[in-house]
């Protein structure tokens, strides 16, 4: 029996006015009731909230820009989404659940487990939990804003096997294959690079809000937490199921590292952004690297960026390449003034430790 995480997007569940697409929906059920029937457990990850309340609100076309029209389209779209999942699902007869989550859910712990409890009895039960972005009441200043990234987190919090990402192209290319002939199909990846995402860089369709470059970072999530993972075209006949199968041509799969992440670490390596970046020296990188310690002054060679006690920051070595993330125990300001210094030349007040080792994830 494998667990799945299945996450389609917006541009895969609504036609160009934003209208929700139920044979897309339907589609998707259909391979969900045949993994099911197979002995495995689906957990789906949806957006098209925002798209799918467009047209109800009169707004069909183009995404609102501001923070509160997506808010109360998404209130409008997040229902009608839902009554469509439903009910294509118990054509199946199968019980589908709504479960909407937020940023605290992952990285605040009473939540997480208490999450990861609820999606678990819901598996028991024999539910197929749909999951949203709870983008109604999201903070602005907290929130994901890609459905990517939630999928990713929501496999490794209930322990998937394996994380299928439908989208509207086939996988990732050598090139646009929209614009390009001769781009051929990227099948396997051991590792997502940061040249990768940049070839993938680029923004996805004007009703959604991800593109290659989210889906790649959701993959390489997955891959920390041990979880295999399939970027895939929606409309393949069969995609899901042959994804989870593991046949080769589906799409593009990422390979999963052989060591898993805690749900802490992997919060503070993926699912927070960067608030700044401290550059070290090439003996503080090679000790963070080969020896896991902690990262002190003495390391430092300058800092960038604007933050608090308690941010996420990136560590990057002194050739700029960002390498390690870590929560700082330092402001942007105290971490800039006593960067370069020794323990004993430190205030005595000051913390001897910037990042501790504990708060601190390896990025390569």
């Amino acid at each position: 029996m494998l667990t799945v995480v299945a996450k389609i997007g917006s541009s895969s569940l609504t036609d160009e006015r934003g209208v929700i697409d139920h044979e897309a929906i339907a589609r998707v059920c259909e391979q969900t009731a045949r993994l099911r029937a197979d002995g495995h457990r689906v957990v789906v990850v949806t957006s098209a909230a925002v798209a799918a309340g467009l047209e109800a609100v009169g707004l069909g076309g183009r995404r609102p820009t501001d923070m509160l029209t997506l808010q109360a389209v998404s209130a409008v779209g997040q229902s009608r989404l839902m009554r469509v999942w439903d009910d294509s699902f118990a054509r199946h007869g199968i019980v589908s659940g709504q479960v909407l989550l937020t940023p605290y859910d992952f990285f605040e712990r009473s939540q997480y487990l208490h999450a990861r409890s609820t999606f678990g009895r819901l598996l028991e039960l024999g539910v197929v939990p749909v999951v949203n972005e709870n983008d109604a009441i999201a903070d602005d200043e907290l929130r994901f804003g890609d459905n990517d990234r939630i999928a990713a987190l929501v496999a490794h919090m209930v322990g998937a096997d394996v994380l299928v990402l439908l989208t509207d192209t086939a996988g990732l290319f050598t090139g646009n294959p929209r614009t390009d002939p001769t781009a051929t199909l990227i099948e396997h990846i051991d590792m997502v690079t940061p040249e990768l995402e940049a070839m993938a860089s680029g923004a996805g369709s004007a009703r959604g809000s991800g593109g290659m470059a989210s889906k790649l970072r959701a993959a390489r999530i997955a891959s920390f937490s041990g979880v295999r993972a399939v970027i895939a075209g929606s409309r393949r006949p069969d995609g899901l199921v042959d994804a989870v199968a593991g046949k080769p041509g589906v799409g593009t799969t990422v390979k999963p590292y052989d060591r898993r992440l805690s749900a802490r670490k992997l919060w503070i390596g993926f699912a927070v952004d960067a608030a700044g970046t401290m550059v070290v020296d090439d003996g503080a990188r090679r000790a963070l690297v080969e020896r896991g310690v902690s990262l002190l002054p003495a390391g430092v060679r300058s800092v960038s960026g604007t933050f608090a006690e308690g941010s996420a920051v990136d560590i990057a070595g002194p050739d700029g390449k960002v390498f390690a993330r870590g929560l700082t125990r330092y402001s942007s300001e105290d971490a800039a003034g006593v960067a370069g210094r020794r323990s004993a030349e430190l205030p005595d007040e000051a913390s001897a430790v910037i990042i501790h080792r504990d708060d601190l994830v390896l990025l390569s």
